[in-house]
Formats: structure tokens, sequence, C-alpha cells
């Protein structure tokens, strides 16, 4: 089955892994539809998937994974450099040969009595100069089809493979061979899970796990961690950062970017319905940009994908309307809870829970604990998404304006705040931190430092990142966006949220906006440039101007101790640090 592709070094390669992974049987993944109805038909025949209601929720689907299995798992991830310090303090490393040598024994005979799906992608628009290709092999048709909606698909892919020859090596297996009937729904083997990306080769091999980032490996694993270390080598940026176009009330056009740690709103800000009259908002993408220089100076960005894997948990129709008119149709929904009319729910999708639910653990829900896991999941091609901008897969990218980072914090970071320079900048999205949440492992609500957003994603050192960042900027002569930082999530004495948020953070961006155009002038203090009061429009929210007040309020003492812990954590990062963040750090030691 090695002559799927009749290059040499396409089929060598293939022929090699189904040597090693000994399959029953080999299908080519093309996404058409007749492929597409198989696939569910089989996973619902194993128990692995259950079809919606037709009516409620026509072509739709929920799978439950293995409770071991419900997220990316950080700790079992890699950057398999063939020198540590390229791989850097903020990542897990293994030397390739160490790495192959632990995982090339699992490999063997890990798809004994399964189907091995040869998945041929794009990431990036179709004739872009953006665009990478790869081919994914697993045992699992949740992760082919799955893939469909979140890659570039088809035969016409596979022929651009087998024509050139280039692409990212992608293997991924569950880990469980089948012996006779011996099977479950989800199969996973918690206990010899790896995600290891081998930069200096451009492979990526994952074990054990059938979940989200770690096994649909176009999407964290090439397009952030493979994709920034080529990013850095060729002059470019794989970033962890939705794409969105905004239209003012006069008809002027803004494209922003905006990196949000994972479950921190991102998606919520891709499709903004404004509460402003006047204001049109559009998505381009709502997870990850690659960003490139265009003939005129200016910073251009694509989306990648082609699908929406979304936190499920907090989506509702007053937090994101169009994301539930999305999901509405032609969804794979993971880990949410089952209805007894058979849609899906999750905590916070309606005030009250409906009664007769099965959790995500697939058994009667009693009321104690999620019904829905904090991490459940929607899937789904971002063509469905009703305020897709029509430029979303052009191929040159839009053009940028701004750059916002962002997290969770309940005190001290202000609602919004502007850099000073590029560099400035540089070292706001370097020191971001924001609360941790379900979409990685571990306690949530800790506050730790996820630089640009990339902690987990960025595939090399990052203080070398850091470096690219400051040299991107420092190359360009002519419009680079400003660089803004945000923070939807502060919250008041009696720890209530203080901002609104949702479709009122256009309040927010207009602000950005009218910075860009000079039209107000903003208040100075040690971080940056922060809104008067009397600049956000606060018509139809809640707040005064006196309760917005304390949204832009710095303390001076928090800030104090926030220095101390940036310089601990700077310390960490070892000699790869560029000393010119430092030099901001000293400046704003000096400011406070």
């Amino acid at each position: 089955m090695e002559n799927l592709f009749s290059n040499p070094g396409v089929a060598g390669w293939l022929g090699e892994w189904i040597d090693r992974l000994k399959p029953e049987s080999i299908e080519l993944v093309t996404g058409d539809q007749v492929q597409q109805e198989s696939l569910v038909d089989l996973l619902i025949s194993r128990g692995a998937l259950v079809r919606l209601d037709p009516v409620l929720r026509p072509n739709s689907f929920l799978a439950l994974s293995d409770p071991k299995d419900v997220a990316r798992l950080e700790s079992r991830t890699f950057i398999c450099s063939e020198q540590e310090g390229d791989a850097g303090p903020t990542n897990n490393w293994r030397s390739p040969a160490e790495m192959r040598a632990t995982m090339l024994p699992l490999y063997e005979g890990a798809m004994q009595g399964r189907k091995l799906y040869v998945i041929p992608f794009a990431m990036g628009p179709e004739g872009s100069r953006f665009q990478m290709l790869g081919i994914e092999l697993t045992d699992s048709a949740y992760v082919a089809l799955s893939m469909i909606k979140m890659a570039r698909v088809s035969k016409a892919v596979a022929e651009a493979i087998d024509k050139s020859g280039n692409f990212v090596p992608a293997i991924h297996s569950v880990g469980v061979p089948v012996t006779g009937n011996d099977d479950v729904p989800w199969p996973c083997n918690p206990e010899n899970t790896y995600v290891a990306h081998f930069p200096e080769t451009k492979e990526i091999w994952s074990f054990g796990s059938g979940y989200g980032g770690n096994a649909l490996l176009g999407k964290k694993c090439l397009a952030l961690r493979i994709a920034s270390v080529i990013g850095r080598r060729e002059g470019w940026l794989a970033e962890h950062m939705l794409i969105l176009k905004l239209t003012s009330p006069g008809g002027s056009v803004y494209y922003v970017a905006g990196a949000f740690p994972s479950a921190c709103g991102k998606t919520n800000l891709a499709m903004l319905v404004p509460t402003v009259p006047g204001w049109k908002a559009e998505t381009i993408g709502d997870d990850i940009a690659w960003i490139r220089r265009g003939e005129d100076g200016r910073l251009y960005a694509v989306n990648p994908e082609a699908g929406f894997f979304g936190v499920a948990p907090g989506t509702s129709e007053r937090s994101n309307a169009m994301a539930m008119k999305t999901v509405s149709r032609d969804t794979i929904f993971t880990n949410c809870a089952l209805t007894k009319e058979g849609d899906v729910w999750w905590e916070g999708a309606t005030e009250t829970a409906p009664d007769g639910m099965i959790d995500w653990k697939g058994v009667p829900w009693d009321g104690q604990g999620p019904a829905a896991h904090p991490n459940a999941r929607f899937t789904v091609s971002a063509s469905q998404c009703p305020m897709i901008a029509p430029e979303w897969q052009d191929p040159d990218g839009v053009p940028l304006s701004a750059l916002l980072f962002g997290g969770r914090r309940s005190d001290l970071i202000p609602l919004v705040t502007e850099a000073r320079s590029w560099e400035h900048g540089v070292f706001l999205g370097s020191i971001m931190a924001s609360e941790t949440t379900a979409a990685a492992e571990g306690p949530t609500g800790k506050v730790r430092r996820d630089p640009f957003a990339m902690l987990p994603f960025c595939g090399y050192n990052i203080g070398d990142y850091f470096q690219h960042w400051l040299d991107f900027g420092g190359k360009s002569v002519n419009g680079l966006p400003r660089i803004y930082l945000v923070n939807w999530f502060r919250r008041n004495a009696d720890h209530r949220y203080i901002w609104p948020g949702y479709g009122d953070n256009v309040r927010v961006i207009s602000w950005i906006i009218d910075r860009l155009e000079g039209r107000v002038r903003g208040r100075e203090t040690p971080l940056g440039i922060v809104p008067d009061a009397s600049e956000i429009d606060l018509a139809g929210t809640p707040l005064s101007p006196e309760e917005f007040a304390p949204l832009v309020e710095i303390d001076g003492a928090g800030l104090v101790t926030e220095v101390e812990d940036v310089e601990e954590y700077y310390s960490g990062l070892g000699d790869r640090l560029p000393k010119r963040l430092r030099a901001q750090l000293d400046e704003l030691r000096a400011l406070i």
C-alpha cells in the first residue's frame, strides 16, 4: 500500500512506517463526504460516537474520551533538539537519539488489528506562500474525522505532496494494538504517552493519547511548535493568536491579532458581536496566526487552520452567540453531557441544567460535579461560522494594525495598556501571566508566566524567541502594528468581574483604534498608556465612570511584587534572555 504515493521519498517513508506499525489495513484519507460518513458509521458501531438528534443538532456527534485522556499533556510534550540549550528552560528536552530509542519500540506493532489512516493535509490557504504540507499517520478514526475539519485534507493535497516530495512527517498512534475483538470506544495508553517534536528534521511523533492537541498533529504540533522553528529560520512568526476583522461605523477596516492562553476568551473575541451600534466584526481565525512582512513593509497574518477546536464550557448565547450558531450542525463534540432529548450540554450553555443527562463519563448525572468536562470541546469547520470574513482564506493574509496580549488576572493588570514601543511591547508579551485553566493538565487558578501565550507551544529556546520578536520588529521600517496588553478578568472586592466583557470588548478595541488614529491621548502609567475613563464609551453598560476607574488603576505595591516575580522568572531563563528586555525591566522598576 506504500504505492499510495509514487514519489520515492514519500513512498519509502510510508513503507518504512507500515512495516513498523503493522496495521491490519490502510486507508488514504481525502476528506470526501462518502469517506466522512464511513468514518462516522465505524465510530458509532464501536461506541466511540453517539449521533445527536438530527433535528436539534443535524449531522453532529458526541465522543466521550477516557477520563485519563482529557487535555494537552505538557508534562509529556518534548522538544527533541540536538542541543538542550536550543529547547530552553521552558520546554521538556530529550535528545533525538534518546527519544527515538524510547519511542521506536512502542511503535513496533502498535497498529496490529487496527486500520492505518494516511492523512495528507495542508496548513494555510491554498496557493499561499504561508502554506505547509504534512502527512499524519494515525490509527484513530476519530482523529481522521477531526483532521478533515481542522486542516485542508484532499486528494489535491496528496497530489501536491507526491509531486514535491516536501511534507512534515507526523506519526500518531493511540498505542493500543487490538487482538481479537478486545477493544474499547476510546483507546489510549496514558502510562506511555509522548508528544515529541524533532525541530531539525521537522518530524512529529505522538503516542498514547487520542485527544486534541496531542493527536491532531497539524494544530499545536505543526502550526506552532514546528512552524515557530521554521519561522525563526525564515524570518516570520508562528503565533498562538486569533485574527479579527473590524469595520468602524465610518467604514474603515482594521485587522487585529490577539494572543491569549487556551480557555481565556480567544474564541469569544474572535467571534465578537459588538454591542456598540455601527461596529461590525468578522472572524479570520480563532487560535493560530502566521505573520510575515509584506512588500509594503506591513505585517500580514493568515490563519493556517480550516476549523475551530474550541472550549465548550462557558460558551453560550450571551458569551458567544456566533459560536453557538457555528456548532448548530455538522460538529463533533467531545466530553460534553448528553441530554435526554439527544442534544449536548455544558456548564454555562444555559442558566439551569437540564434533567436526565448523561455526564461526560457516560453515567447519569447526579448534579454533583461538572456534567461536561471543563475542557470539553467542539470541532467544526470554520466555513460554518456565520461571521467568517470573506478574506479568511486570502493567500496573502491580512494587514495587522494592532497586536493584543492578554490572560486571566484577577488584579493588578489594567483592562487595556498600550506599549510605548515595539520593544516595550515585546517586554510586556514576555512577562504575560495568566491564571491556569482546564485546557492543560495540572491545577487551575494558579498564576503562571505564559509569554505571548506560547509557553506550551514555542518549539525552541524562549530567550531566542524573544530575540526573534525584537529582531522581527527591528527590521520593519513601515507600518508596525502597535502592541496592547488586555485583561478582561479583573475582579472587585466581592470577587465579581468588573468589566462586562464579551460583546462589550469592542469598546476597548474602539479605544485602541482611537489611539491608532490619534483621537485620544490616554494616561501614562509605569506599565504603559491606559485610557482615561472619559475615553471609553460606557453607554449601555452597567458601569459608571467611577466604577470603571478601578479597571485602569495600578496598585504600586502590587507592581513592586510583580517586578520581583518577573526578576526571578527572567533569572530562570538563562543567558539567552535578551539584554534589552532586562533593560525594560529595570526601566519599569525605576518608574514605580
